[in-house]
């Protein structure tokens, strides 16, 4: 199986170089214009109105704090910069305005990944409060319904886990984005959890190799021996294992099952759905959590923030450099490894899944937020503002979420795309 994003090809109706290189150089000369106006304050909106970020209610991202991941936090200056406090998991280095965002009021609407609900709901209701604006609840449902919502222009912007496929794109551009291009923001760095539901035992060591035998229905108790191997000591009960997994399309099982391919031998076809066979199918992130909560044997992956949730027991990773327990700071590591493969403003990344990195935490996914590089019309000012927000003060929110923020050289260049839109 093949784990990387693939990029343009140039067969695609908007993928040949030539076009793809003017594209990209109309891109950059946007950015640089548009970075000239954000200086002169001369956003121009019909529907949705530019305020002072000066005259807005009180920002409740202040306040925040994590108890659980610390190390990953950065301390903010007075005038309005933050410190990064890890090299793996690092928040934004700038804040909202001095980045050279200006609140905007409005509405938008969206959809998708629900690995990201939380964080999209936390900022949502954090930028409403801080811009006086009016942005709609995140509807969910999923990355397939996501991008589905975007391309038929349902929503102003959706969620995913995955990346954008070059045949979504290419509709994208023909159908939703005025003939311009569309793109994948990566935006929140969701780790995937391996939750397990075994009264009695606390800890757990887990290897890609066995967890793909645990999924793929060739390990099926508990006791069996490849799981004892690597964790001496641990009394492992004589039950069968209830694997749990999505039913529905999910960006969530596309990373994990592209994990096992890479790191563990998985054999079955990937994508959003599920293929292997056996196992209980569970409806979006908090149907999974909660069927491994109410099971006795039950194993999942749901998202950090969903095992938190129902406080699930979660194993520990050993893709090789020895057992890495997820944290902030621990993803942040992986996601640092990542590759940007998409061109001009998209970001579509490749992630290391096989990583043996000391200390990082291999099952992860980023989700994005897709949305059109142009042709936003009366939603441009406000989708500026907005995204420029969860990429600056909002990435301040996610630790306490069961997330993590992104790492500095990815969330710099996510600034930059934004910047530019229109």
């Amino acid at each position: 199986m093949k784990a990387s994003t693939s990029t343009k090809t140039a067969g695609s109706p908007s993928g040949t170089a030539s076009t793809r290189r003017m594209r990209t150089s109309l891109f950059a000369i946007a950015a640089a214009l548009t970075v000239v106006l954000a200086a002169c304050g001369t956003d121009n909106n019909t529907d949705s109105t530019v305020s002072s970020a000066g005259n807005a209610a009180t920002d409740s991202a202040g306040s925040q704090s994590s108890s659980s991941a610390s190390a990953t936090e950065s301390s903010s200056s007075a005038d309005g910069s933050s410190t990064p406090a890890s090299s793996g998991a690092q928040s934004a280095a700038s804040g909202f305005e001095a980045a050279g965002f200006t609140c905007a009021t409005g509405t938008l609407r969206s959809s998708g990944s629900t690995a990201q609900g939380k964080v999209m709901a936390e900022l949502i209701t954090s930028y409403n409060a801080k811009c006086g604006a009016t942005i709609g609840d995140y509807g969910g449902g999923g990355s397939g319904k996501g991008v589905t919502d975007f391309i038929t222009g349902q929503t102003d912007f959706g969620g995913s886990d995955s990346a954008m496929k070059e045949e979504d794109l290419t509709k994208a551009h023909d159908q939703r984005c005025e003939a311009t291009d569309a793109v994948n923001l990566p935006m929140v760095t969701g780790p995937v959890a391996v939750a397990f539901h075994l009264t009695g035992v606390d800890r757990l060591v887990l290897t890609p190799t066995v967890l793909s035998g645990i999924f793929g229905g060739t390990i099926t108790n508990w006791n069996d021996t490849a799981i004892a191997a690597i964790n001496p000591g641990v009394a492992l009960p004589d039950l069968a294992i209830a694997t749990v997994h999505r039913s529905e399309d999910s960006g969530t099982t596309d990373n994990f099952t592209k994990y096992l391919a890479a790191a563990g031998g998985w054999t079955f076809e990937g994508g959003k759905a599920w293929t292997a066979p056996g196992g209980v199918g569970a409806q979006g992130s908090d149907g999974v959590a909660k069927a491994v909560a109410d099971t006795e044997g039950a194993i999942g992956y749901v998202e950090w923030g969903f095992a938190q949730q129902e406080k699930l027991a979660m194993a520990e990773i050993d893709n090789g450099s020895g057992p890495v327990a997820l944290t902030a700071e621990s993803a942040g590591k992986a996601v640092a490894a990542a590759e940007i493969v998409g061109t001009g403003g998209d970001l579509a990344l490749k992630l290391d899944y096989a990583t043996t990195e000391a200390g990082a935490y291999p099952v992860i996914l980023v989700t994005y937020e897709l949305v059109c590089t142009g042709g936003n019309g009366d939603k441009a000012g406000l989708l500026k503002s907005f995204l420029g927000y969860a990429a600056t003060d909002g990435q301040a929110l996610f630790a306490d979420l069961g997330a993590a923020p992104l790492p500095e050289s990815i969330r710099a260049q996510v600034e930059t795309t934004v910047k530019a839109l229109s």
